[in-house]
């Protein structure tokens, strides 16, 4: 498997299928792990880095669920390569800014991911489409498992897990839902709701996670605290809070309905004509303009156009992609040309 191939494929988090799937874009569960004995990666030297990638390429060729998956060395990619995989949400920004030990694992269909040596030795992600945590706890749960009788964890009775940042200790967990908000932003109902979920303890994020801001109304909320609850408690927490974000939402759609039909029936045609017939477009237009399109699809407005092609889109506009899809690097204006072209191409546009 080749970055080639990561682009022909649709990544299973992007399908548009399972529960709650026109309100709910992704679930994701991500688990921090350290070798015992090692030093942590901020403190590591490289031979040290180099040792702990050994010994997880070592033990994965043994669990058979790795079966099929690809190691790249990041010291092997390219600016574009690294950037790539940073929008396809397979690695962290900080992952892709140096190389000394690192590598990515990627499974099939992109479900799991392991980032070596960032913040901490092991950071196993597992991710699926649609409002799936149970399942996608369950997944990664199976992997932990099977990866800890291959490797020494540093674990402490009392601590839990032990993790570069203290934040991040006891279970090392962290589950997060990534949702599309339009309804709630456009009524103006977002900034309550999010100062609700901050005094929950929970955190909420942009669409590529911490430190970025919300774009395309899409919001990735987490849980904060890891230390001193199990990952079940941690799972029905987290569901918990996501249905009720979903049901205000699901209001939110409806009152819009209810009270501005026209206009709502507007500003999604007005943005699925603009993406049709653009020939040249920016990011953040073309991410506002999907997200309209999006709520348009699932409220049933748009019928020949797929929640998967939309969610595709978000991803294949950005910067990395068009250059992967183009062959060669483009400049700002090369690509919000590539962009639009995409954009027509896919939408069945002119």
């Amino acid at each position: 498997m080749s970055l080639d191939d990561l682009l022909k494929n649709t990544s299973e988090w992007l399908k548009g299928t399972g529960d709650n799937a026109n309100i709910v874009m992704s679930s994701r569960v991500r688990l921090a792990r350290n070798l015992n004995k090692l030093p942590f990666p901020n403190r590591a030297k490289k031979k040290e880095l180099l040792q702990v990638l050994t010994v997880i390429s070592e033990a994965i060729e043994k669990i058979p669920f790795f079966k099929g998956s690809q190691i790249f060395k990041i010291s092997d990619l390219d600016n574009v390569d690294r950037q790539f995989l940073v929008e396809r949400h397979l690695m962290s920004h900080e992952h892709a800014a140096s190389t000394d030990g690192k590598a990515l694992i990627i499974s099939k269909e992109e479900v799991l991911s392991v980032m070596v040596n960032e913040e901490d030795h092991l950071r196993i992600q597992v991710m699926r489409s649609g409002f799936n945590l149970n399942e996608t706890w369950n997944i990664i749960n199976s992997i932990d498992n099977a990866l800890s009788e291959k490797v020494d964890y540093a674990f402490d009775y009392e601590w839990g897990y032990l993790t570069a940042c203290p934040t991040n200790a006891g279970t090392a967990m962290r589950g997060s839902v990534m949702l599309h908000l339009p309804a709630l932003v456009m009524t103006k109902q977002i900034n309550k709701v999010l100062a609700a979920i901050a005094k929950l303890n929970f955190a909420s994020r942009g669409f590529y996670g911490e430190g970025t801001q919300a774009s395309g109304n899409f919001y990735q909320i987490s849980n904060q605290v890891s230390l001193g609850h199990s990952e079940e408690e941690i799972i029905q927490n987290i569901n918990g809070l996501i249905r009720q974000v979903i049901e205000q939402e699901e209001q939110a759609r409806q009152a819009m309905l209810v009270q501005n039909k026209s206009l709502l029936e507007d500003k999604i045609y007005r943005s699925l004509g603009v993406l049709k017939n653009a020939f040249i477009i920016s990011s953040q237009e073309t991410v506002d303009l999907l997200s309209m399109v999006r709520l348009g699809i699932d409220l049933d407005m748009i019928k020949d156009v797929s929640r998967k092609a939309i969610n595709e889109l978000f991803i294949m506009i950005q910067p990395a992609h068009l250059q992967k899809i183009e062959g060669k690097k483009l400049s700002a204006s090369e690509r919000d040309r590539k962009r639009a072209s995409l954009t027509r191409e896919k939408l069945g546009g002119k």
